[in-house]
């Protein structure tokens, strides 16, 4: 019995329940990234995910630090950096994939004729395009330019 003392004792104290609870938010991140997959049918990482990852990591993290433990540290901020560069990644993608639409958009408009962006540009904004999304946008550049 004196392990479910322990385990019960450490769970009532303050910081044992703000452990549980960063535990708690880590884990929804793969509850949610279940359901999304489920919801498509195929494995998939939503953005939820991330953001799950980085509030469960930083409390983690603040946890660890509490309780004074380097290692438990050192594995939260590593993951820390990777949860905010997967989140930088996407929202840089997402901002040239908007821009790319847009481009799209001016061509398509009838009688114009300046969109102001060049080919070269539109086929590097072609180029980050969501997977099954990318086409060969040049062809709606505006003539010599």
């Amino acid at each position: 019995m004196p392990l479910a003392n322990w385990f019960f004792k450490d769970l009532i104290d303050p910081l044992g329940l703000f452990g549980l609870s960063a535990q708690t938010m880590f884990m929804l991140r793969f509850m949610v990234q279940w359901f999304a997959s489920e919801r498509r049918g195929r494995s998939y990482v939503p953005i939820a995910f991330w953001y799950f990852s980085l509030i469960g990591g930083l409390m983690t993290f603040a946890y660890a630090y509490l309780r004074q433990e380097p290692v438990f540290m050192l594995a939260q901020g590593l993951g820390i950096t990777i949860y905010v560069r997967n989140l930088v990644l996407i929202y840089r993608r997402r901002s040239r994939y908007r821009r790319r639409r847009t481009l799209d958009n001016q061509s398509a408009e009838p009688g114009n004729v300046a969109t102001g962006a060049s080919a070269g540009q539109i086929k590097d904004v072609a180029a980050d395009a969501p997977a099954g999304r990318t086409k060969d946008v040049a062809k709606d550049a505006p003539a010599g330019r």
